[in-house]
């Protein structure tokens, strides 16, 4: 292992053995929301612009993930239609409540919000518009890169009924390259979903103490195909792309 590759590993696990203990309480109380959640059977939504949506992705029709979850995913926001393009409508007002509408969001109902910087426009209004429907918002994002560019802006830290500060620098990358002034090696999302999947496995583990915990399992896993179907046929009509 060279020198960059060792300081990467060394910093992304440094990092997460912190949240460890940083995050027990907070995540935590992510889990109870949750759970509520589950229990009256309502859904968990996953938004995030940018890379932030990845984790949306990382929950959905996930083996041994949960099948109430619904990903927010819209190609203008991600990155495969246009990286610099998506960029642009992250920062624009009044763009995520027509997409997040078409959803059927409920009262009762949870959405985990992803995003670092935590000052854009779509994440902010993502969280106003279900808090106005009396949906819970969970974010995940980095206290101290929004504390540095928020200008005055608001930030997602502020309108979150829990928030789970990853407590990753301003600018994401943690290598830095000497004698060049430039960082590599974000960790944002390896950490982002080490923190949901986490949150998830707490969350199912209850569930099934009372013998209900809809997991997925590995379509290559002997009985997935009639566990699988039986989930997709029950949480289909709230989440549109199963």
């Amino acid at each position: 292992m060279t020198d960059i590759t060792d300081a990467y590993f060394s910093n992304l696990i440094g990092r997460l053995e912190e949240l460890k203990q940083t995050l027990a309480e907070p995540m935590a109380r992510a889990a109870a929301v949750i759970l509520d959640a589950a229990r009256g059977d309502k859904r968990v939504y996953v938004f995030g612009t940018g890379h932030s949506h990845m984790l949306a992705e990382e929950v959905h029709y996930r083996a041994g993930g949960l099948a109430f979850t619904v990903p927010v995913l819209v190609g203008s926001a991600m990155l495969h239609e246009g990286a610099v393009i998506s960029s642009v409508y992250e920062r624009t007002q009044g763009l995520v409540r027509p997409m997040l509408e078409r959803y059927g969001m409920q009262p009762g109902d949870v959405i985990i919000i992803a995003s670092n910087s935590g000052v854009n426009a779509a994440p902010i209004e993502a969280a106003d518009y279900a808090r106005e429907i009396g949906a819970k918002v969970i974010a995940i994002t980095s206290i101290a890169y929004s504390s540095a560019i928020a200008n005055g802006r608001r930030r997602l830290a502020e309108v979150a009924d829990v928030v789970l500060d990853n407590g990753l620098p301003p600018g994401d990358a943690v290598v830095e390259l000497e004698g060049m002034g430039l960082r590599v090696g974000p960790v944002s999302t390896a950490v982002g979903v080490t923190v949901i999947n986490a949150i998830f496995a707490e969350v199912a583990s209850e569930l099934s103490k009372s013998g209900d915990a809809p997991v997925y399992l590995s379509a290559n896993m002997p009985g997935a195909a009639e566990i699988n179907q039986k989930l997709v046929k029950k949480y289909r009509s709230r989440n549109p792309h199963l």
